[in-house]
């Protein structure tokens, strides 16, 4: 005679007859043993889940953290372009006096002003050295395919000038002519921008290339960036001359961090006296300019690229922290479910083989 008992996941098998009011084995005359539990192998999963989430609350610290150390160097960054601002005012306002003199004496002979035949582009590209930082590093690299592909359906060749190991390690598995690869850091220096300017001037004047083109990213919220493209070279006069600017501040508000955005308005060109004799010519003082210029400009969108960067790195990891705490919570609700079950078959067990004695 067989007799089963199932309760919950739980079963009973006897087999044999009732002596006494209780069931025992033919063979060995003890009373029936349960089937082995399943409980083992919940605790397991609940051991598993509870070391998942031990792992979502370290990753958690550590996107946290990095959060935290982005939004220090952003404002590193912004007390740097902060201490050079008197210099490039003063240096805007030299410049626009000495093109207000030139334009009355009609005197352009000056090689960094005067445009020629585009026959080859250098495509100066600047990107991150390292990722999570979001969506930075792909936005630039399709930006500079989409360029290139422009200008060479317009019959025009392009080389690539990579600042970054991001946008250097991606060209060099393609097809694109790469002349000059270096890494700035996320603290960009003028000495960094010297030789980037160095290595830009001497591929113009040379007549390697006709034009240079600066693809950076710029800067316009925590959340947003604009990949953009700038020809610095040959530089305009109009350009010079009409150039603004926009200072980004990075404060806290209500526990949150918010940007503070002034637009800083053109500087005033400088009144040079009709009288006012120049000991060289002001072609030559221009020509002595312009590349302190251009090195002020360089650096200042690399520093406006480093914002971006790290700005995109907060909200990505901003955006991780929130995935993490959202995935804590879920698994200390499947935890919990996991661990309520358990006791629950627990006690039917119990209460199972009360009732079969």
């Amino acid at each position: 005679m067989n007799a089963f008992v199932n309760v919950g996941a739980a079963s009973f098998t006897t087999t044999g007859r009732n002596v006494g009011g209780r069931q025992q084995d033919l063979c060995a005359g003890r009373p029936a043993r349960a089937a082995p539990r399943a409980a083992p192998v919940m605790m397991a999963n609940m051991q598993e889940i509870r070391n998942r989430i031990e792992s979502v609350k370290n990753t958690q610290k550590i996107t946290e953290a990095m959060k935290l150390v982005a939004a220090a160097k952003v404002r590193r960054a912004q007390d740097a372009v902060l201490r050079s601002r008197p210099f490039s005012e003063s240096l805007q306002k030299v410049l626009g006096g000495l093109l207000k003199r030139l334009k009355k004496e009609k005197i352009y002979d000056v090689p960094l002003l005067q445009e020629r035949e585009v026959k080859k582009v250098l495509l100066c590209v600047i990107t991150g050295d390292r990722g999570l930082c979001g969506s930075y590093n792909s936005y630039m690299l399709k930006k500079t395919e989409q360029r290139c592909a422009e200008l060479k359906a317009e019959g025009i060749d392009v080389c690539l000038f990579c600042i970054g190991g991001k946008g250097y390690q991606y060209f060099k598995r393609r097809d694109y002519e790469i002349i000059k690869d270096i890494r700035c850091g996320q603290a960009p220096t003028n000495e960094d921008a010297i030789s980037i300017s160095e290595i830009l001037l001497s591929s113009y004047l040379s007549g390697d290339v006709d034009r240079v083109e600066l693809m950076y990213t710029k800067f316009v919220s925590l959340i947003a960036s604009t990949p953009s493209v700038r020809t610095i070279v040959p530089l305009s006069p109009s350009g010079l001359e009409t150039e603004g600017d926009e200072i980004f501040q990075l404060t806290t508000k209500d526990g949150k961090f918010v940007v503070e955005k002034e637009t800083v308005p053109v500087a005033k060109a400088e009144e040079f006296p009709a009288d006012m004799i120049f000991e060289q010519d002001p072609g030559q003082i221009l020509s002595a300019l312009l590349p302190l210029y251009l090195n002020g400009q360089l650096l200042r969108t690399l520093q406006e690229s480093i914002a971006s960067e790290l700005a995109s790195r907060m909200s990505a990891m901003s955006s991780a922290s929130d995935n993490a705490k959202g995935l804590k919570k879920d698994l200390t609700l499947e935890y919990n479910r996991a661990r309520q079950a358990a006791i629950t078959q627990e006690l039917m067990e119990i209460i199972s083989g009360a009732s079969a004695l």
